[in-house]
């Protein structure tokens, strides 16, 4: 079985935090309400965590070198769990992690285009 493209794992990975960046934003406008189900928040946030963590091991096993702007995304992605939903501080460390999914994404799209893989 033949291991999966990294700009398909960094693809997935910016598309999970995308929607819990979404999630998180109608719930703080009050577009949606997610008090019988918070549950879903936090499956976006494992799966979050786990697919980032998989687009960052392409480092040890392909010649992709886009994990290096994603590891930065860690820093933020631990800390969000230690800081309250309510508070004002939980949307801006979550936000801080964007610039290195989204130059992460761009990176690996750029090497499957140069036939790195």
């Amino acid at each position: 079985m033949r291991p999966p493209r990294p700009a398909a794992l960094f693809a997935a990975a910016t598309l999970s935090y995308a929607a819990n960046v979404g999630l998180g934003s109608a719930v703080a406008v009050h577009l949606v309400d997610t008090r019988h189900f918070r549950w879903v928040h936090h499956a976006l946030y494992v799966s979050t965590s786990v697919l980032a963590g998989a687009a960052a091991s392409t480092l040890l096993w392909s010649d992709s070198r886009a994990g290096w702007r994603l590891l930065p995304a860690a820093l933020p992605l631990v800390v969000v769990s230690q800081i309250s939903a309510r508070s004002r501080r939980h949307p801006v460390v979550a936000l801080s992690a964007a610039p290195f999914f989204v130059t992460s994404l761009a990176r690996a799209i750029q090497e499957q285009q140069h036939g790195v893989s």
